[in-house]
This record gives C-alpha cells, sequence and structure tokens, in this order.
C-alpha cells in the first residue's frame, strides 16, 4: 500500500467485525514514516457518527450512547452525516498498535485567534489497516485521559468498555490486547518516548491555515 502525501485528504473509518462502517472522519495528513501515520483534524471537517451517538452528542446523554452500543451488537445502526466542531485534533497511529495518541487544541483566551493544547488523548484501538482512501481502525471505547505536560493521567469511559465486553463486541483476545496496550502506553508516558519525546514542539503546533478543512468528497 502507497504512502500518503503530506497535506493529503484521507479518512479514517472504524470498521466492525462485520465490515460495516461505524464511523468515518476525514483527516489531513502531516506525516507518514514507518513510525507513525500523523494525520490532523480540524473544525468544519467531515465526519459520519452513529445516529445514535450523534443524539447523545446532541443531548448531552450518555444512556443514548449505551443504546448507540446496543445497535452495535446487533448490527442495527444508521450513520448520521456531520462536521467537526470547536477542536484541532493531531493523531497519530503507529503501525501494529492498540492504540492512537491524539492532542487536542482549543482557542486560547488570552491571544487573539490563538489555541492551547488542551489534552493529550490515547484511544485504544484496533491496529491500522490501510486502503486507498485512508485507514480502518475500530474504537475500543476505553481511553487515557493525559493533561498537557504529561504529569497526570486518568482512565476514561471503563464502563462503555465494560458494556462491550459483555455484549460481544470487544473479544477476549482483543481484550488482553487492550491490557498490553495500556501499559505500553502508560510506560511511553511516563519514559517520554514515542510522540511524547515530542511532547513540547507538539503542545505550539498549529493547523496550517492554508488548508482547508479535509473531506472525502
Amino acid at each position: 500500500m502507497r504512502s500518503f502525501e503530506v497535506g493529503e485528504s484521507i479518512a479514517r473509518r472504524d470498521v466492525h467485525r462485520s465490515g460495516r462502517v461505524w464511523s468515518e472522519q476525514a483527516l489531513r495528513v502531516i506525516d507518514d514514516t514507518d513510525q507513525a501515520l500523523i494525520t490532523a483534524c480540524a473544525p468544519g471537517a467531515q465526519v459520519r457518527w452513529p445516529a445514535l451517538y450523534a443524539r447523545a452528542r446532541a443531548e448531552d446523554d450518555r444512556s443514548v450512547r449505551t443504546e448507540a452500543f446496543d445497535a452495535l451488537a446487533t448490527g442495527e445502526w444508521q450513520l448520521a452525516d456531520a462536521v467537526w466542531q470547536e477542536t484541532e485534533l493531531v493523531l497519530w497511529k503507529p503501525p501494529e498498535t492498540w492504540f492512537s495518541v491524539n492532542a487536542f487544541y482549543i482557542p486560547d483566551e488570552e491571544r487573539d485567534g490563538g489555541r492551547r493544547l488542551r489534552n493529550w488523548y490515547v484511544n485504544f484501538e484496533r491496529p491500522t489497516i490501510r486502503n486507498p482512501g485512508g485507514f480502518d481502525t475500530f474504537d475500543l471505547a476505553v481511553d487515557l485521559l493525559v493533561a498537557p505536560d504529561l504529569t497526570s493521567w486518568h482512565w476514561k469511559d471503563e464502563d462503555e468498555y465494560a458494556h462491550l465486553r459483555r455484549l460481544g463486541v470487544i473479544t477476549d483476545t482483543e481484550h488482553h490486547a487492550v491490557n498490553a496496550a495500556r501499559g505500553q502506553a502508560l510506560a511511553m508516558i511516563a519514559q517520554h518516548t514515542g510522540v511524547f519525546a515530542d511532547a513540547e514542539r507538539w503542545a505550539v503546533w498549529r493547523w496550517d491555515p492554508a488548508w482547508p478543512a479535509p473531506t472525502w468528497v
């Protein structure tokens, strides 16, 4: 499979074992190396969510997210078109790892038009499978929320991870892989290795204003 060009617009897809797309997000390529595929997203980017998940976001109702996961288990879900809002995002996806590392940037009230790093976010997911238009993975629910200076962290959505385990969406094999990946991610944070070796440089990253928000159309 070819490497992606810097500035190219590609799609990250979450694909269930049935082969159906669970979500899709347009990203723009920052770099593509043997170490990681690095992409970015900005407000206005094209996305598709499960309709129930979109409703949960709109209503700020986590119980509807549970309904969305139940629909995932039965294979009965519909996708809704949407756009990425508010945050800029950089996503590092090393090959064959069971997680991606994400950095979220928000407006900086002390700087007119400026941005600041809000937090790091380790998203546990299946290893990447590339395709001509981007890459496929699948979000495995549990996440690690990390402070900008890497001094503190906490787990997020453990309840949803447990629910997906009960539903059989996350298999025993995947569970063991996630457990190993948890330790790998924590070690990277503690030792400032991988992407965290360049944490200070990425903390001041900014979206290239010459790039429009990514789409796959």
